[in-house]
């Protein structure tokens, strides 16, 4: 393995400090629960968590935190709650990279819930 310089052990402390901030909720108001129980990795949720990750960095959004939690069943999974102060929580189901993505999009940078991926918890799909 190749020696790394002071300049890239700078470059990975300061990538990996921004992901950390992600985790952090002072001054957010939005939150974003992935569930994240032994059913939903198995189904994918550390890609949906991965990809929210990631969409929220590309776009700049600071005020929404990510956090994890354990299983979501028996809804389908990997589960994705959204919820944002005044608007109240929004639950999607079966939410892949791609749906991830939408819903980072319409939802938290657009401001629109993803109607055709929600989910109703009392009652299933």
């Amino acid at each position: 393995m190749a020696k790394l310089s002071l300049s890239d052990l700078h470059d990975i402390r300061e990538r990996e400090g921004k992901k950390l901030k992600m985790r952090d909720i002072h001054g957010r108001t939005v939150h974003v629960v992935v569930a994240m129980g032994t059913s939903g990795i198995e189904k994918g949720a550390k890609f949906t968590l991965n990809a929210i990750a990631d969409e929220v960095e590309k776009k700049g959004l600071e005020d929404v935190i990510i956090t994890q939690t354990g299983s979501a069943a028996p809804a389908p999974e990997p589960v994705v709650e959204v919820f944002i102060p005044g608007k109240g929580l929004t639950v999607y189901g079966s939410v892949d990279a791609e749906k991830a993505k939408r819903i980072v999009d319409e939802h938290l940078a657009g401001g629109k819930p993803v109607e055709d991926l929600r989910i109703d918890l009392e009652g299933g799909v």
